[in-house]
């Protein structure tokens, strides 16, 4: 089983060319499925059938695992047994007629434009880190990079000319993000002054570096925003992908075609993407009150919805 498990994660690496942090969560994901199996004393993979594998999804609801984490767990056990069976080591996939389990819909958090204001004026510019940390929140809000691909970014894929990005996004897939002037300004100041005092004597090819001139990690990039968030005195929850969000927020409620938007993002499926039209609902509110002669409430005589002379 395991010499089978390695030969998958370098399936995943070389042919797949699958991301860290998806080969990370698949090998957390599979060798959890292991452990059970283990402890079942179920030492081959000849012996998982979907009733093994219901056994252990009913296992991780017992313990309280969220349902995305289980969704992510059997799409993991998913691929494997795929993988299994076409290079024909199993007949069939033990997963075939196992579904995963329905996940609540839940619309993703955003902030809002103020609150986006405060954050990105909570920053010292006075020093190196202050302008590295103001060029990529100005980033991640005018381009809805993904973290993995804001830390990833070199020095090479930034054309401040035309304000435009190369990215390699999930499964290697190449696009071009746009940024605004704002975020060329800010990427601008941090190149001209900044980058180089974190870079020191060394040598990098990165574009966003930490105070010991080395590549900046995702976490690193998390535990400032926490920092940021908490000065901007804002309460809600911000992570790197809460500006992704904001970015899609923000550009479908100010009128932006969503093909657009799904190609800016990255997303293979426009259903992706539509989740985000929740947000255009409000700006339709206002739109529709300005504009519908029966909704004009400040207009209306005594607020029952009568046109006022002016209106007629």
């Amino acid at each position: 089983m395991q010499n089978f498990f390695y030969k998958y994660i370098s399936y995943l690496q070389a042919e797949r060319n699958a991301s860290p942090y998806t080969v990370r969560n698949y090998t957390t994901d599979l060798m959890d499925f292991f452990r059970f199996l283990r402890e079942r004393e179920i030492v081959s993979l000849n012996e998982v059938d979907r009733h093994v594998v219901r056994g252990y999804l009913s296992w991780l609801l017992e313990r309280g695992i969220a349902k995305a984490s289980i969704a992510r767990k059997t799409s993991a056990i998913r691929s494997f047994y795929r993988y299994l069976v076409s290079e024909g080591v199993l007949p069939e996939n033990p997963l075939d007629g196992v579904s995963s389990p329905k996940l609540d819909k839940r619309l993703p958090s955003f902030l809002t434009v103020d609150e986006t204001r405060r954050l990105l004026e909570s920053l010292d510019l006075t020093t190196a880190e202050g302008k590295r940390d103001l060029a990529f929140l100005e980033l991640l809000y005018a381009s809805g990079l993904r973290v993995s691909e804001l830390v990833q970014l070199d020095l090479t894929q930034v054309d401040l000319t035309s304000r435009e990005v190369r990215v390699w996004g999930k499964g290697a897939k190449e696009r071009q993000v746009l940024m605004g002037r704002p975020a060329a300004q800010a990427l601008d100041a941090y190149l001209s002054g900044g980058r180089a005092e974190l870079l020191g004597k060394k040598r990098s090819k990165a574009l966003f570096l930490s105070r010991y001139g080395r590549r900046l990690t995702a976490r690193r990039v998390q535990q400032l925003l926490d920092n940021y968030a908490a000065r901007a005195g804002i309460r809600k929850k911000v992570h790197p992908h809460i500006l992704r969000h904001t970015f899609a927020t923000h550009l479908l409620d100010g009128g932006a075609d969503l093909r657009v938007v799904q190609e800016l993002l990255g997303h293979a499926r426009l259903s992706s993407t539509e989740i985000y039209t929740h947000v255009t609902h409000s700006r339709a509110r206002k739109v529709y009150q300005s504009a519908h002669p029966m909704a004009r409430e400040e207009n209306a005589d005594g607020g029952n919805g009568a046109i006022s002379p002016v209106e007629e």
